[in-house]
């Protein structure tokens, strides 16, 4: 049997896109979006299902595709999903739903992600009348408005629970609208989709920092249940010399002021250093997106430098194609060990690595070759080598139990420590996936229905 060939997305040039932030990868055309729904070969085990962490009917949502029923698909997908417009645009795919499909053996798989995007953003096009919903006298309260608690919020919204969703910066979405790029998702989808979880009923109060603003036991007198989905926001750093210099960031902060305080933009009251010389420590999404920004941003060169080969680079395939593209360096088998200069960054020192044996994750561990140090000149660094979550919370509730990272101990379902407060999502997993975070939300947000039903 003769397999049609995938469609793909059209991309903008990577000499034009590389100097903005207008989003890289484009929507399916409804005639393309039909065409690729028509590969799917509809498979009863239904296998592409056991890789989406939230549990999409794909091939019933596709189905409906075919068909040239968007609206149709729209409601497949709303079943298990009230954010397909961003998971079209930031789930690895390839490593999930896609990677299970059945043409990866005659071929390549359903562009799932691509389908996905194209129904969630018909979907925001189209608008949604929201039938009014019966309130159950429930009330639960959300700290954090992330993945994990939008997610956690719509689903309890949509059986009749008063939820108030807490967020600590001046605007929602957490990760979504601080961390990710414009150029990868654009943030009128991210309001666009909180915009649709408010008409459900869902009050959103920004700027409120939970243990400082308001403590938890505040929060426990007011309402039933609390969920905890406050992200891993505390950035890390490898203790070197030099590390404290001006021009030295985390990414955690640059892509903050980039994306949240619009630092890209003349006249921002909150500017970030545009350095002409830049290297992002690290290889995974967040390096790539730190290092593709700080090219927009005006650099005339962008290095990553990670300690371990392609092979282990975490980001998604994508993302590291798109940074190749657009002009970005890869510095394999290399890690600093000094920040050179004294007033501000002049430069790193770096050494040469090669690979071990397997650490306890199962990595080639790098080791350094002695005698290997050399220089890269640059005016900026940025050091991409993970988060862990923002420990403030905890320190304010001492009997919220953590572990020795900070992470909020749970159960299966979420429950912390203290009862009728859950917790999901990277503050109880550390840095992970917006899908891992929304398929935890749904988790808790089950868990608080059966526990206050």
């Amino acid at each position: 049997m003769a397999i049609k060939k995938r469609n793909k997305p059209s991309e903008l040039n990577p000499n034009v896109r590389n100097k903005n932030f207008e989003e890289v990868t484009r929507v399916f055309t409804a005639e393309m979006a039909v065409n690729e729904a028509d590969r799917c070969l509809q498979c009863k085990a239904k296998p592409c299902v056991k890789g989406c962490p939230v549990g999409i009917d794909i091939p019933g949502f596709i189905a409906k595709i075919k068909q040239s029923d968007f609206d149709g698909a729209a409601d497949v997908i709303s079943e298990a999903n009230l954010l397909p417009s961003i998971c079209g645009r930031v789930c690895p795919q390839e490593t999930q739903c896609e990677a299970l499909c059945v043409l990866n053996k005659m071929g390549e798989p359903i562009a799932i992600g691509a389908l996905e995007k194209f129904i969630g953003d018909y979907k925001l096009a189209r608008g949604t009348k929201v039938e009014p919903i019966k309130k159950i006298g429930r009330r639960v309260a959300v700290v954090g408005s992330g993945p994990a608690g939008l997610t956690c919020a719509a689903d309890l919204a949509r059986e009749g629970f008063e939820v108030t969703i807490f967020e600590a910066f001046q605007r929602p979405g957490g990760v979504l609208t601080y961390g990710i790029p414009e150029f990868r998702l654009p943030k009128r989808v991210v309001q666009n989709e909180i915009k649709m979880l408010k008409e459900l009923g869902v009050v959103i109060k920004c700027n409120v920092v939970v243990g400082k603003t308001i403590l938890l036991d505040e929060l426990l007198e007011e309402y039933n249940a609390v969920f905890i989905g406050t992200g891993a926001g505390l950035p890390s750093f490898q203790g070197i010399p030099g590390e404290n210099l001006p021009g030295v960031y985390s990414a955690n902060e640059y892509l903050t002021r980039v994306n949240l305080m619009e630092a890209r933009k003349e006249g921002s009251a909150t500017p970030v250093y545009r350095g002409k010389k830049v290297v992002v420590v690290g290889a995974g999404n967040v390096a790539m997106d730190s290092a593709r920004t700080a090219m927009r941003m005006g650099a005339d060169e962008v290095s990553i430098v990670y300690r371990r080969s392609r092979k282990e680079m975490p980001a998604r395939l994508e993302e590291i194609h798109h940074a190749e593209e657009e002009g970005i360096k890869m510095l394999l088998l290399t890690n600093p060990v000094q920040v050179l200069g004294e007033k501000k960054v002049e430069g790193i020192r770096c050494i040469k690595m090669e690979l071990g044996e397997p650490d306890d994750r199962g990595r080639a561990r790098p080791i350094e070759i002695p005698g290997s140090e050399f220089d890269i000149e640059c005016d900026q660094l940025i050091m991409a080598i993970g988060t862990s979550p923002n420990p403030l919370l905890p320190q304010a509730t001492p009997d919220l139990e953590i572990t020795k990272r900070g992470i909020i101990v749970t159960d299966e379902n979420g429950l912390t420590s203290i009862p009728n407060v859950y917790a999901g999502g990277d503050a109880a997993t550390g840095a992970a996936t917006v899908i891992l975070a929304m398929s935890a939300g749904r988790k808790a947000a089950k868990a608080i229905k059966e526990s206050l039903l």
